[in-house]
């Protein structure tokens, strides 16, 4: 039972680390807005980092390529027919004042923690030692995409609050993740088939909806420095990869 204490602590701390977006409640609205679009162009690169070198390559570690690709196709297919779902559910009597890649990433990013729940929880049936060390690079690597998840959800049109909200919400999976990992550990084994397919969900959020949205933009010097903010998103993810091998 120690164990499972240990997972539900740590999983509890990344659950909360969904509260980091609130530092930009004390931005006055007018400044944020101007930041806004360095947190989606920092979002941008940190989703196709963490496809191509988390991801994916977490995936081919245990199947083959063939069933990783087709897989990260169908959470492409899932995630675009899931938005037009969801297009067509709020906006085709009124006016949409909230963009669907909100909701998208909120799923994603559900499925990821939940992911990550399992992980926490099989380091720590290895030993509390391997336990800590995990969660900490997982929480690390979560603090700063969380900041600029908050700020793509007020971006795509949720009040703070709400985007708070759901944010919290969707970091809680990992603690679902965590618990299921603890009592059913062979279920990990199926859930290396949802990474695949995250990362097909995550390459369509960045590539159908961030990446339009970023290079609305005409100015050529505020394009570079959106750039900027992908390879620096690009970055951190590939930071992240060399510092835990």
């Amino acid at each position: 039972m120690q164990t499972l204490y240990f997972i539900l602590i740590a999983t509890i701390i990344n659950g909360l680390i969904a509260f980091a977006g609130a530092s930009l409640f004390f931005i006055n609205e007018k400044k944020l807005e101007k930041f806004l679009i360095l947190f989606l162009s920092f979002e941008t690169g940190a989703l196709l980092g963490g496809v191509f070198f988390h991801f994916i390559p977490e995936s081919l570690e245990e199947i083959s390529i063939i069933k990783t690709t087709i897989l990260t196709i169908l959470g492409f297919i899932i995630f675009l027919s899931l938005e037009k779902f969801l297009h067509w559910h709020h906006c085709h009597t009124e006016k949409c004042h909230e963009h669907t890649f909100t909701y998208l990433l909120i799923y994603g990013d559900a499925i990821h923690n939940f992911i990550d729940g399992l992980i926490i929880a099989s380091s720590f049936i290895i030993s509390v030692p391997v336990g800590i060390i995990t969660s900490s690079l997982i929480i690390a690597h979560e603090l700063p995409q969380e900041i600029s998840d908050f700020a793509v959800l007020i971006y795509g049109g949720f009040t703070k609050k709400k985007a708070l909200i759901y944010n919290f919400l969707s970091q809680l999976t990992a603690i679902i993740g965590g618990v299921l990992g603890y009592f059913f550990l062979s279920i990990k084994d199926q859930a290396i088939f949802l990474i695949p397919i995250s990362a097909g969900g995550f390459l369509y959020i960045a590539i159908s909806d961030l990446i339009p949205e970023i290079f609305k933009e005409k100015d050529i010097k505020k394009i570079i420095i959106n750039l900027i903010f992908i390879i620096l998103g690009i970055s951190l993810l590939i930071s992240a990869k060399i510092f835990v091998e």
